[in-house]
């Protein structure tokens, strides 16, 4: 069972959106509906899952339905028509009492603009949803100060939100929501508004916590570096519709249509693409000569050998952790990973 499940979800803004479902079930798209009826499509049959412990990362042009689909998970937002499963329940179904339990416990948020109280100090923001789940004073103070620690502000707790620069702002933001301690963690845009140092450094902090953590989350981002970076699968929207998902090799390499091979025309694939994703296995690799070969770990990123491999000519002997040869790289299969389609 996946830990989050989007099943056929429907977003129509407007007065009246269940006169237009039949429209857009028979397939009329955004601009036909707007122009038609002045209804504007949010999300057309969106369908997806999402695992356990992974970042998923949900991207797109601006109005194409990412920050209204992060919305829908902790019904920020209802749907028009379809369901979303947290751990095989439906959202839903909960009643208001059940549903201020389930943003308590179960998700927490990270904004893009941070979200902080201007009038608590950094570990009063922090503590502030174990305060709402009634946690007490001590054990508030304590997990604040352990999250403040994990995100680089010891010795900032007490400051104020406008004593602080917009990175540790986002700090503040991040550490609140692990202070919560919840399964999920929805990042809407959540780097955006930083600059680009400081972006670089946050999503650094992000993966190193991640690696511990191992937290399911869901990442709104309109900047396909940051997705490729961050994402275990990626889940692209256009207009609405979900017209790829997924890992980040896959839509490089793959791109589902123009739209998708727009977004990735300009990515540095040495940057993104692992030496076992091109390598020949052992038992296919007879045509590759062996005679010269500088080895590589298997999850090593093109860009960290192809300089060693330019110098000597040589071709590559693809290791695991333990030692062991998984398979081979030569000069035809760098070609062609680099090459654009």
């Amino acid at each position: 069972m996946s830990k989050i499940e989007i099943n056929n979800v429907y977003k129509i803004f407007g007065n009246n959106p269940q006169s237009v479902m039949p429209m857009v079930k028979g397939g009329a798209n955004k601009e036909e509906v707007l122009e038609q009826t002045g209804h504007t499509v949010g999300l057309d049959d969106v369908s997806l899952k999402i695992e356990e412990g992974e970042t998923f990362v949900c991207m797109g042009l601006s109005g194409s339905g990412k920050s209204t689909l992060i919305r829908h998970l902790n019904r920020l937002i209802d749907p028009t028509d379809g369901e979303i499963l947290v751990e095989g329940t439906n959202v839903m179904s909960f009643n208001k009492d059940q549903l201020i339990e389930f943003r308590r416990h179960k998700m927490s948020m990270v904004f893009q603009r941070f979200g902080l109280f201007p009038h608590k100090t950094v570990i009063q923001n922090v503590g502030y949803g174990l305060e709402m789940q009634g946690k007490p004073e001590d054990e508030r103070y304590r997990v604040a100060m352990e999250k403040i620690d994990a995100v680089g502000l010891n010795g900032f707790e007490n400051q104020f939100p406008n004593q602080l620069s917009g990175g540790m702002q986002q700090r503040v933001g991040l550490a609140r929501a692990l202070a919560t301690d919840s399964d999920i963690m929805l990042m809407d845009e959540a780097f955006s508004a930083l600059d680009p140092l400081i972006r670089s450094d946050m999503q650094k902090q992000l993966l190193d916590l991640q690696s511990e953590l191992k937290k399911t989350i869901v990442f709104i981002t309109h900047d396909l570096d940051e997705s490729l970076r961050l994402g275990d699968h990626i889940g692209i929207l256009n207009a609405g519709k979900l017209v790829q998902v997924g890992t980040p090799v896959d839509i490089i390499m793959n791109p589902a249509d123009d739209y998708v091979k727009a977004f990735v025309k300009d990515v540095n694939r040495a940057k993104v693409i692992k030496a076992k994703v091109i390598m020949k296995d052992i038992n296919n690799a007879n045509d590759i000569d062996k005679s010269s070969l500088i080895k590589v770990n298997e999850d090593q990123f093109i860009e960290e050998f192809l300089p060693q491999i330019v110098c000597s000519n040589s071709n590559c002997e693809v290791v695991d952790k333990s030692g062991n040869v998984k398979g081979y790289i030569s000069n035809k299969e760098l070609q062609s990973s680099l090459t654009k389609s």
